[in-house]
């Protein structure tokens, strides 16, 4: 079995691996994954030494907290952590009103945003149902921002909870960590900029970030990293292949952030690729790798649907890359000049 570096994500001394499991695809984000298929996923992640697993209510309307739960139940609860979220009200619905969205083959839900105590309370509950677990190590309070994929240009604070957030989710999580119910808190996002105000805000333990620190994007790292490293705050990274590009490469219908990649996007993913291909790394080896040479990141949870997938993410982790490429990268501007480069090969 391979063996994951730890890294701690709190201050309570819980680490978590530098490389998780992502809910999404158990929860049948895009298209439906074969229940066997998603448990096997969970049990091959476990076999092949990761021991950090995140999901949410909203992953599937329900449906991947039930699959992990399902999975972990023969495996050693005291030995991995799980990360879930709050801030998204599952609301039962006829089968009649059920409409085609994200998540395929989804329970008859609909999500609607809610912050408040009573609700937070209430989504944790059912939470720990879903898993068959009696606490849950991480908590993050879930898309602050409704789940906005802003493009660049657009107004990151165009829909905010902020202020509930803070009043209502916060409180609960800061009260159920005080206690020790839980051991870390967070706020998981698809932006930086909200994160700024919530590190001044509130004393969280980490952020999960989906994309926005990848090989492709290092905006954080000039304002948002400096403020987490004052107040403590560790980075997970989803994303990490910001939806897709960094996986596929500069192809026809490739995905940046949720959305087709503009031409910029493709030329500097094509420069990108060029340089890896050169020294004979592939794109979405040096993609996995490059944020966890920044100190704060703790953690990149790339979404596996299949054994197959997560096998691959663990080839590209432990990838031999060669100092080489990442001084090439920098002399070719294309990653910021302060973005701290992996020292040694994986």
């Amino acid at each position: 079995m391979p063996i994951l570096e730890k890294r701690s994500v709190s201050r309570s001394g819980l680490s978590v691996t530098t490389m998780g499991l992502g809910g999404t695809g158990l929860g049948n984000m895009y298209r439906a994954t074969d229940p066997k298929v998603a448990h096997d996923t969970v049990h091959a992640a476990f076999e092949n030494g990761l021991r950090y697993f995140d999901t949410a209510p909203v992953y599937g309307f329900g449906l991947a907290e039930t699959r992990l739960g399902e999975a972990i139940r023969t495996l050693p609860r005291q030995d991995i952590v799980i990360s879930s979220k709050v801030g998204y009200d599952l609301v039962p619905i006829p089968d009649s009103e059920v409409k085609p969205v994200l998540w395929d083959e989804a329970p008859p839900f609909r999500a609607e945003f809610d912050y408040s105590r009573d609700a937070v309370l209430r989504s944790i509950e059912n939470s720990l149902k879903r898993l068959g677990t009696g606490y849950i190590d991480m908590l993050a309070i879930h898309d602050p921002d409704e789940a906005i994929h802003f493009a660049r240009g657009e107004d990151p604070y165009a829909r905010s909870r902020f202020k509930e957030a803070m009043e209502g989710a916060y409180q609960v999580l800061d009260e159920l960590r005080s206690q020790g119910v839980i051991k870390a808190i967070g706020v998981g996002i698809n932006q930086w900029q909200m994160l700024s105000d919530f590190v001044e805000a509130g004393q969280f333990d980490y952020f999960l970030l989906a994309g926005r620190y990848t090989l492709l994007e290092q905006e954080p790292i000039a304002t948002l990293f400096p403020a987490c490293e004052r107040k403590g705050t560790k980075i997970v990274i989803g994303g990490p292949y910001n939806s897709g590009i960094l996986a596929t490469g500069p192809v026809q219908g490739a995905t940046f952030n949720t959305r087709n990649a503009p031409p910029d996007v493709l030329d500097r993913v094509g420069r990108l690729r060029a340089v890896c291909e050169r020294h004979n790394v592939p794109l979405a080896a040096a993609a996995l790798q490059f944020p966890l040479a920044h100190k704060l990141v703790v953690s990149v949870i790339p979404g596996a649907r299949s054994v197959e997938e997560l096998k691959q993410n663990l080839q590209y982790l432990q990838w031999p890359i060669p100092s080489s490429l990442w001084s090439e990268l920098k002399a070719e501007k294309l990653v910021d000049e302060a973005a701290p480069l992996p020292s040694r090969a994986a």
